[in-house]
């Protein structure tokens, strides 16, 4: 067993999902990102902004397609806080907790 799969708490999910990242700021725009792995206590993913801070909180919402639920899109509101960043070619690879979750009622 490496060291970094003992770290984890939970059983990860490889799963290219699209989401969305809040703006912290009123200034900030939202922005696109997509998950490269999933569990319910945290998630990996990329994005094309510079905008990541270890420590510093996180909002964003993940997109479950029809294909995974069979029955519409759920969109998933989270937040937590960014525990790792990286250079991944031109995109930032960020790792994040999840502290709380909501369903977001379907529109």
């Amino acid at each position: 067993m490496t060291k970094d799969s003992e770290r984890r708490e939970a059983r990860r999910f490889t799963m290219a999902l699209p989401m969305r990242i809040l703006p912290q700021e009123a200034v900030d725009c939202e922005f696109q990102g997509q998950t490269r792995d999933v569990s319910y206590r945290g998630l990996y993913f990329l994005a094309d902004t510079q905008k990541f801070a270890v420590g510093s909180e996180i909002e964003f919402i993940i997109t479950l397609p029809q294909q995974v639920r069979q029955s519409g899109n759920v969109h998933i509101r989270c937040r937590g806080q960014i525990v790792r960043v990286e250079d991944v070619s031109n995109r930032k690879g960020v790792a994040a907790k999840i502290d709380r979750y909501e369903f977001l009622p379907v529109t």
